[in-house]
């Protein structure tokens, strides 16, 4: 079991960043692929990044590339989204998730955290 708490979302103005952050705890964290995902209202949950336990290779949608930086610090148990030069399309509830293997598709992370919303003002 693998337990995820999301932080560092809030409201920032067009052309700003933030950083969020996914703090793990149980099982061991290191030899999980962890990815970030977001939803916005009406729509569905869609991948942002991720970020591989074996060798860190890294993933990101085509909408956040050059934009986003996923990382993780396996001694604390923590992997991190930074967002910069952030758009209001990017307005979003963001998730990390957890699993065993790296994937794409919100149905092939097992463990989630609650959440945290981000929102970019124009």
């Amino acid at each position: 079991q693998v337990q995820l708490v999301e932080s560092g979302g809030g409201l920032v103005q067009s052309g700003g960043s933030l950083r969020l952050s996914c703090a793990a705890s149980g099982r061991t964290f290191s030899r999980y692929a962890v990815g970030w995902f977001r939803q916005a209202p009406g729509k569905e949950r869609d991948f942002v990044a991720a970020i591989n336990w074996s060798d860190g290779s890294t993933y990101y949608a085509d909408s956040v590339k050059g934009r986003f930086t996923i990382s993780r610090d396996n001694a604390k148990n923590t992997v991190y989204l930074q967002m910069n030069s952030l758009k209001p399309e990017d307005t979003a509830v963001y998730y990390c998730a957890a699993d065993t293997a790296y994937g794409s598709k919100w149905f092939e992370y097992d463990y989630w955290g609650q959440g945290t919303q981000v929102t970019v003002s124009s």
